[in-house]
C-alpha cells in the first residue's frame, strides 16, 4: 500500500505534467504534422547544459537527443526531423549513438534531413545517416582521415634539469611515457595503430552505407579531401548546394504527407527539439496513484576519477552516497551507470567498485561506456551487471602507473636549495627534492604491483577471464569497443537507449512499460520561457 508521501509525490507529478500539457497544448501545433529541428552546433555532452530562466538555448544532453529522436520516430504527427550539424567535435561514442538514432527514424518512414556550414569528420559520418545532406555554395567538408599523436616532454624536461621517475604495471602502459620518452614506444605505437585501425573502419563503413558508396571509394575520398561543397556533392558526399532559406521548399518535398494534404498557411511546420522533448518525448504519462511508475536511474559520471571534495572529475563520496541512496528508493528498479574516465586515483576506484558491488546485490547496474572508459573507470565499470560500449569507445588499460617528477637539478639550476630532517628510511618518499632510490622504487612497485593484482582480480570476477585470456587483454593496453566486445572485455555495442532497455530487462519490466528515467545529477526539467515560446523556427 502507497504511504501519504509517496501519493503526494505522484499528485505532484501529475499536476506538473498536467501543466506541461497545457503548455505543449500551446507551443506544439495541434491540428498539424511538423518536422522536428535538432540543432548539433556545439559539443555534445552526456549531460545538459544548466539552465537558468530566460537565458538561451542551452546544449542538449546526449540522453535528451536520443530520447527525442527515439519519440519522434514512433510519434504520427512528426512528418521528419532536420538535424543542423557544426563542425564541433563530438566523440566517437557519441557519434555512433547519434547516427543509429538516425537511422531508426529513417526505419519507421519518417526522412531525416542534414544542413550544415561546415563539416568535420565525426559531424559527416552522424549526417551520412541522413535522407538527404545540404551544404551552402561556401560550406566546406573538412574530411581527411583519423589522426591519434601523443605529446612527448622529455626534451622539455631535460633542458630545465627536471626528471620524471615513473614506475609502470603493464607492458602497454604508456601514460608515464610523456615525461619520460622523446618519442613513442613500439608497444604504444602497436595499440594506436590498432585502435586507429578501428575506428577508420567504423568512419569507412558507415560513410560507404550512408552515402551508398564502395568502401574503396570512401577510402579514396578521405585521402583526397578536403572539400568545398560543390566538390562534396559531385564526390557524392552531399546532395546538394542550398541557402538556409530554401530548407523549407526542400522539406515540403521529403515530407511522407503530400503536400496539398496538408492544411494551413504554411506547409512545413518546424518545432525546436529542446520544446518537443520538454513537452512530449520526455513525458512517461499519468502516475497511478497507488502504484506509481517504475522508475531507472540513470547516473552520469565522468572525468578523472579521485578522492577529493572537488566536484570536478568522479569524486568518490558523493558518487558513493548517491549510490546507496539509489539502492534504498523501491521505486527505482534498476540503474545505468554512463561513464566517461580515462581513470584516476586507484584507492578512489577501488571504493567507487566497491560502492557499485553493493548497489549491484539491490537492483541491477548496467554500464553504458562513453568515449573513454579506461583504468580507473575500467575497474569500477566491471562490477556492474552487464558493460554496453559503443564500437569507437577506448576500453581497459588494465595496469597501474605512478612516480613523482624530481625536482633537484632544477632547484640547482635557480640556486635553489631544499633541505628536511627525516625520521624512518623512507620518510623522503614523495620529495619533489630527489628521486627514489632503490628501495624507495622497489617499495612503491610492490605496492603498485599489489594494486594491479587487486585490478585483475576485479576483472577475472567480474569478467571471467582468467589465465591466459586474462593477461592478453591487460598489460595497460586500451581497445576499441568492437574490438572489447569479442575480447570479452563487455557484453554487447550500444549506447545509452540500450543500457536503459538492458537495466529494464534485468529488472524485469516489460519492453513496453511506462517508465521514468532518473537523470544524476539532477537538472532543470523544462528549458527556459524563451525557448518554449520561440517554437517554430525558420530552418
Amino acid at each position: 500500500m502507497a504511504g501519504a508521501a509517496q501519493i503526494a509525490r505522484r499528485v505532484g507529478a501529475n499536476l506538473a505534467r498536467g501543466a506541461r500539457r497545457g503548455v505543449a497544448a500551446l507551443a506544439l501545433p495541434r491540428r498539424r504534422s511538423f518536422w522536428v529541428v535538432l540543432r548539433l552546433t556545439g559539443p555534445v555532452e552526456d549531460l545538459a547544459s544548466p539552465l537558468f530562466p530566460f537565458a538561451g538555448e542551452s546544449a542538449a544532453g546526449l540522453l535528451d537527443v536520443l530520447q527525442t529522436l527515439d519519440a519522434a520516430a514512433a510519434d504520427p504527427q512528426v512528418d521528419g526531423v532536420l538535424v543542423r550539424l557544426g563542425a564541433a567535435p563530438m566523440g566517437w561514442s557519441k557519434v555512433l549513438s547519434l547516427r543509429r538514432a538516425l537511422q531508426r527514424v529513417r526505419e519507421r518512414g519518417k526522412p531525416v534531413a542534414a544542413y550544415a556550414d561546415v563539416l568535420g569528420t565525426e559531424g559527416l559520418l552522424v549526417a551520412s545517416a541522413a535522407d538527404r545532406l545540404w551544404l551552402p555554395e561556401a560550406g566546406q567538408v573538412f574530411l581527411v582521415g583519423l589522426r591519434a599523436e601523443s605529446l612527448f616532454l622529455r626534451g622539455l624536461l631535460d633542458h630545465l634539469d627536471v626528471k620524471a621517475d615513473v614506475i609502470r604495471i603493464g607492458s602497454h602502459k604508456s601514460a608515464g611515457d610523456r615525461f619520460t620518452r622523446e618519442r613513442m614506444s613500439p608497444e604504444e605505437r602497436e595499440q594506436l595503430e590498432a585502435l586507429v585501425d578501428d575506428l577508420f573502419d567504423e568512419l569507412v563503413d558507415g560513410l560507404a552505407a550512408g552515402r551508398k558508396l564502395a568502401p574503396a571509394t570512401v577510402r579514396d575520398l578521405i585521402d583526397r579531401g578536403p572539400y568545398h561543397a560543390r566538390a562534396a556533392v559531385e564526390a557524392g558526399l552531399a546532395d546538394a548546394c542550398l541557402y538556409p532559406d530554401e530548407l523549407e521548399a526542400e522539406l515540403e518535398i521529403l515530407s511522407p504527407i503530400p503536400p496539398p494534404a496538408r492544411p494551413g498557411p504554411r506547409r512545413v511546420c518546424l518545432v525546436e527539439a529542446s520544446v518537443y522533448h520538454s513537452l512530449r518525448a520526455a513525458d512517461p504519462g499519468w502516475c497511478p496513484l497507488l502504484a506509481g511508475l517504475p522508475h531507472l536511474a540513470y547516473v552520469v559520471a565522468r572525468g578523472g576519477i579521485h578522492r577529493d571534495a572537488d566536484p570536478r572529475g568522479i569524486s568518490t563520496d558523493p558518487l558513493r552516497a548517491l549510490l546507496e541512496r539509489i539502492g534504498r528508493t523501491e521505486e527505482i528498479r534498476g540503474v545505468v551507470l554512463r561513464l566517461d574516465s580515462p581513470g584516476g586515483d586507484g584507492v578512489a576506484s577501488d571504493l567507487l567498485w566497491r560502492a557499485v558491488s553493493l548497489l549491484k546485490r539491490e537492483k541491477p547496474v548496467v554500464v553504458s561506456m562513453g568515449d573513454v572508459v579506461a583504468s580507473g573507470a575500467y575497474y569500477i565499470a566491471v562490477a556492474a551487471d552487464a558493460l554496453l560500449a559503443e564500437a569507437g569507445t577506448v576500453t581497459g588499460s588494465i595496469g597501474v602507473v605512478g612516480g613523482k617528477i624530481n625536482l633537484e637539478g632544477l632547484y640547482r639550476r635557480l640556486g635553489v636549495a631544499k633541505e628536511g630532517v627525516e625520521r624512518g628510511a623512507r620518510a623522503g618518499l614523495l620529495s619533489e627534492a630527489r628521486g627514489f632510490t632503490s628501495g624507495e622504487r622497489e617499495a612503491v612497485r610492490r605496492e603498485m604491483s599489489a594494486l594491479y593484482d587487486s585490478f585483475l582480480d576485479r576483472v577475472a570476477r567480474g569478467r571471467g577471464l582468467t589465465g591466459e585470456n586474462l593477461d592478453g587483454v591487460a598489460q595497460g593496453r586500451v581497445w576499441s569497443g568492437a574490438r572489447a566486445r569479442t575480447l570479452g572485455l563487455v557484453d554487447a555495442l550500444g549506447g545509452p537507449l540500450e543500457a536503459l532497455r538492458e537495466a529494464g530487462r534485468r529488472a524485469g519490466l516489460r519492453e513496453d512499460e511506462r517508465v521514468v528515467v532518473d537523470v544524476h545529477p539532477r537538472r532543470r526539467p523544462f528549458p527556459s520561457i524563451r525557448g518554449l515560446l520561440r517554437f517554430v523556427t525558420p530552418p
